[in-house]
């Protein structure tokens, strides 16, 4: 019994856990094992991807970012928006790196200078910035004007899509700086002890505001990706993105309570929300019960991360 409750709550716990639902939405769900499909899931985590792995940093600092989704929208409207008035896909992207920028700076100038609640900083922001994007776009979409502004999202490099690319990219990079950088060691500490981190020399400020800031430029990418791939800037897109975001690295072994992160884990986590929501829709389940399992997702992985920490005190 104890073997099985240390393998629940372990990393390869994750991994068995992927293995048997991959394994049983392949059989029970037709046309799921298909290259076409794998390709279309693949494609449907790469909003969720590019910003889990700048969330898994948050969450291991012990913050929380609920403004992703609005960030998401408004930066892609930004790339819309730019790309039609200049003419230049170029300046375009440029412009929603820099929405995204500037939103994650704001929130972590907030948060780790003013020391306002991140829950309550990033709820308020949320609400700002979705605001901004439909004043922008008078609560319509945006349509692109500009050729060049499509092929981001339809690039086929390998047989695969240009942002499936991005978000392997993207999340090995995350990988990288999280276990071979001091930043990465410095984010964790701060997640664990932020006091004796504090008198160890580090600056906890400035790190806790770079990683809102890199969290805002992940959004600028993922809202690019996605208002090429939907051929529009939508100022109601990404709608509870922050839920999906947060449930993936939670379920995928990054504490709330900060101080512990795996890249590893946050892509299976990833890879398991899209696999439940591809195969919900290949059953042609309605929407209404598709929430219903998000939300249970979502409780599953809070209950996991708090019998991890229960563990994890008891060693």
């Amino acid at each position: 019994m104890n073997h099985l409750r240390r393998l629940i709550l372990g990393e390869q716990g994750l991994v068995v856990l992927f293995v048997v639902a991959f394994a049983a939405v392949a059989l029970l769900v037709p046309n799921f094992f298909t290259e076409r499909n794998m390709l279309g899931l693949l494609q449907s985590v790469v909003t969720i991807g590019i910003v889990s792995g700048s969330m898994m940093l948050c969450l291991a600092s012990r913050d929380f970012d609920l403004s992703v989704g609005s960030t998401v929208a408004f930066a892609g409207m930004a790339a819309v928006m730019g790309s039609n008035m200049t003419g230049s896909v170029t300046l375009g992207v440029g412009l929603a790196l820099l929405a995204g920028l500037v939103v994650g700076t704001v929130n972590g100038v907030v948060i780790a200078r003013l020391r306002i609640n991140a829950l309550i900083a990033t709820l308020a922001t949320l609400q700002i910035v979705r605001g901004l994007a439909l004043i922008a776009s008078n609560g319509r979409a945006v349509g692109v004007n500009e050729p060049g502004f499509y092929t981001i999202a339809q690039t086929v490099v390998f047989g695969i899509p240009a942002p499936v690319w991005v978000m392997v990219v993207c999340l090995a990079a995350f990988g990288f700086v999280l276990n071979r950088t001091v930043f990465g060691r410095n984010v964790l500490a701060v997640g664990g002890n932020p006091d004796a981190t504090r008198l160890a020399g580090v600056d906890v400020v400035r790190t806790r505001i770079w990683i809102f800031a890199i969290q805002g430029v992940m959004c600028g990418i993922a809202g690019v990706l996605l208002a090429s791939r939907i051929t529009s800037g939508q100022p109601n897109a990404a709608t509870g993105l922050e839920l999906s975001v947060i449930s993936a690295c939670v379920l995928g072994g990054v504490s709330l309570a900060g101080g512990r992160a795996a890249i590893s884990g946050v892509v299976v986590g990833v890879l398991i929300l899209g696999i439940a929501e591809n195969a919900m829709n290949l059953l042609n389940i309605q929407a209404f019960y598709q929430y219903l399992v998000r939300g249970l997702i979502l409780l599953l992985a809070v209950m996991l991360d708090n019998l991890r920490s229960r563990a994890l005190r008891r060693s």
